[in-house]
């Protein structure tokens, strides 16, 4: 009985600190807008609790992030969407039923401190199914691929195409990206379509 008790206060105390622990935080309202204007004809207000359009950002758009150390700050900008990306060369290609994706972000340091990250390890896709797709390692057409080592200093920026692989079935719908690897409390969140 004794066990048993004790059992059940470490696992109640697992799951408070557990859930303390996790502030995720999907950040989807651009800090910069680079994005085409919104039509005049659509709404400017959005049934509450939902982001109305104009804070919903798109390519080109620009969405501020925090890292996990204090003074880790990045502008990310999901500056184009190439769907599909064509390999850049007839020997590395998506498997059989599926088409590659590739997404050119441009990140700038604004924080104190160096921003040294693998930033294709923190971008996902996902699709209108709810299906998830992480980076894969590939090189196409739409331009020079993201660095795997990122080093940069505060006030500079890095810029590289990631490319995802996706079923050609799947409609892709948000473009996501977080720092340290995407184990950074802050994610950045783009609609594409």
């Amino acid at each position: 009985m004794r066990r048993t008790t004790i059992t059940l206060a470490v696992t109640a105390a697992l799951l408070l600190t557990a859930t303390a622990c996790t502030d995720d935080d999907i950040t989807t309202a651009p800090s910069k807008t680079g994005a085409a204007e919104q039509p005049a004809s659509e709404p400017a207000e959005a049934p509450e609790g939902e982001p109305t359009k104009a804070t919903v950002a798109k390519v080109g758009d620009t969405i501020t992030l925090k890292g996990q150390e204090d003074g880790e700050q990045v502008d990310a900008t999901l500056k184009e969407l190439v769907d599909p990306a064509q390999p850049k060369d007839e020997f590395f290609t998506p498997e059989d039923g599926n088409r590659w994706i590739a997404a050119q972000f441009e990140l700038t340091n604004t924080g104190s401190k160096p921003y040294a990250d693998s930033p294709s390890n923190g971008a996902q896709v996902a699709d209108a199914d709810g299906q998830r797709f992480q980076a894969t390692f590939a090189d196409t057409k739409a331009g020079p691929s993201m660095t795997s080592d990122a080093k940069v200093p505060p006030g500079e920026k890095v810029l590289g195409w990631i490319t995802f692989e996706v079923p050609k079935a799947s409609k892709v719908v948000t473009v996501q990206f977080g720092l340290n690897s995407g184990f950074a409390e802050q994610t950045g969140q783009w609609e594409v379509s």
